[in-house]
C-alpha cells in the first residue's frame, strides 16, 4: 500500500486529489495538511511514502516545506511530488533544489496523478511533460559547481556512468536494461549504487548530478 499525505490550502483540491488517488486500491490517503508548516508536522507524524505538495500556501510555502521534509533524517523514505498551477522555472528550480522527486501541473489528467504517485513510490523521478531537459539544464547551470562533484564522479564505474546518463535521459530501469542489454535487476542495482556513491536521495537528484558534473550537456536556452 502506498501511503499519501495531501498538502494544499484549498479543501476542494485536497478532496479532489483524495477522490482521484483512492480509486487506486494500492493507494491510501492517510493525512491532509492546510499549509507548509502543517505539511511538515503531519509528515513527521505519519511518515507517508509520498507527499503531494502545493507550492503557494500560507505560513510556510510548499518549497520550504519540501526542503524540510527531504532534509529530515527521520524521513529517508518519504518522497515529495510538487503540484502547482503555475509552470514557472523558479518553481521547478525551487522544487529540485529542495529535493522533490516530482513536479506536476494541476491541469493533469486523473490517471496521470495516480501514475505519478506510483512512479515516485518506486523511486522514479517525474517531471511534467512540458518541463523539458532545457529547464533541468538551466537549473544545473545556475548552481556553482561544487569541488566534491569531481570526487563523486570519480567513484562511479564506467557502467554506472553510462546508467546515470540513461537516467538523465528519462529512461526507466526496464528501458535502461533494454538499451544496455542487461537485466532489469542489474539496471536497478547500478542505479542504486550510483545514487549511493554520489549521495543522491533519489533519481531526480541523480538527474541533477548528471547535469552538474557534466555527464549530460544541458540544451541551449
Amino acid at each position: 500500500m502506498i501511503r499519501v499525505v495531501l498538502a494544499d490550502d484549498q479543501a476542494l483540491i485536497r478532496e479532489g486529489f483524495r477522490s482521484i488517488l483512492e480509486r487506486d486500491p494500492e493507494v491510501q490517503v492517510v493525512g491532509e495538511a492546510v499549509d507548509g508548516t502543517d505539511a511538515v508536522a503531519v509528515t513527521r507524524r505519519l511518515r507517508p511514502d509520498i507527499v503531494v505538495m502545493d507550492v503557494r500556501m500560507p505560513r510556510t510555502d510548499g518549497i520550504a516545506a519540501t526542503a524540510a521534509i527531504c532534509a529530515d533524517p527521520l524521513l529517508p523514505a518519504t518522497r515529495v511530488i510538487v503540484v502547482t498551477t503555475y509552470e514557472l522555472d523558479e518553481y521547478v528550480f525551487g522544487a529540485l533544489r529542495a529535493g522533490a522527486s516530482g513536479f506536476l501541473l494541476k491541469d493533469l489528467d486523473p490517471d496521470d496523478l495516480r501514475q505519478a504517485v506510483r512512479l515516485v513510490a518506486t523511486g522514479e523521478a517525474l517531471l511534467a511533460p512540458s518541463i523539458t531537459r532545457r529547464v533541468i539544464g538551466a537549473f544545473a547551470r545556475s548552481r556553482p559547481r561544487a569541488p566534491e562533484l569531481a570526487d563523486r564522479l570519480a567513484q562511479l564505474t564506467d557502467r554506472e556512468r553510462e546508467v546515470v546518463v540513461r537516467v538523465a535521459e528519462g529512461l526507466t530501469n526496464d528501458e535502461i536494461a533494454d538499451r544496455l542489454n542487461i537485466s532489469p535487476t542489474t539496471a536497478k542495482t547500478h542505479v542504486w549504487r550510483a545514487m549511493t556513491k554520489v549521495d543522491a536521495r533519489d533519481r531526480a537528484q541523480l538527474v541533477v548530478f548528471a547535469y552538474e558534473c557534466g555527464l549530460v550537456t544541458p540544451a541551449g536556452p
